[in-house]
């Protein structure tokens, strides 16, 4: 669907346009989406995108479908499970991240109201928005204010893995920002999406 002219992913790669196409970018509402997210980010730390992707489901099952409460509760009797498991990323750092994250999510489900209205308050401005975006533009910002402070905010918090350029992809995928680059045909179809789209607010102080 993407012009390869404008839109930088692998072209023999079917399920990462698919991904592209038809999820990267669009705006999501649910807190195990915005959990999922900021895990898998962690465990690409060092790799690429297209590693991960191609792991996602295992990961999936790996991680109870990363369920915040069910991760919460694992132990180190799941971390040994899961350093025997050559389908995803055997990471010890990496593995227990997720764990503690989880236990951090529920603090912040308890703070916010929910993960994913306590991430959408770190929306960028319009106005502070490139006119158009283009491949130049986003190799040069691989993260944003918005991203280095919600890294901040995260880490104030006891989050593991969660850099600024982590959390700016976290954004680019889960529709805080529109980065198809000018040309792409998915472009339009998120921003229609993102103006359509209810925000989550948090409900609690």
């Amino acid at each position: 669907m993407c012009d390869l002219e404008h839109c930088a992913f692998p072209a023999d790669d079917d399920l990462y346009r698919a991904y592209h196409d038809s999820e990267w970018g669009v705006p999501a509402d649910s807190d195990q989406v915005f959990f999922e997210k900021v895990c898998l980010e962690g465990f690409q730390s060092g790799l690429s995108w297209q590693t991960i992707l191609h792991r996602r489901d295992a990961f999936r099952r790996a991680f109870a479908n990363f369920d915040i409460s069910t991760l919460a509760a694992f132990d180190d009797d799941d971390v040994a499970r899961l350093l025997q498991d050559d389908s995803i990323i055997r990471n010890r750092r990496k593995i227990r991240s997720v764990i503690n994250n989880a236990s951090r999510a529920l603090e912040l489900q308890r703070e916010a109201g929910s993960l994913a209205a306590f991430f959408w308050q770190f929306e960028p401005e319009p106005h502070t928005r490139p006119t158009s975006v283009s491949r130049d533009w986003l190799n040069r910002n691989p993260t944003t204010p918005e991203s280095t402070d919600l890294a901040r905010a995260l880490k104030k918090r006891g989050w593991f893995f969660v850099g600024p350029t982590n959390m700016y992809a976290l954004m680019q995928a889960l529709g805080l920002v529109n980065d198809h680059v000018g040309g792409c045909p998915v472009r339009p179809l998120v921003e229609k999406r993102r103006q359509s789209f209810i925000r989550p607010r948090c409900t609690t102080a």
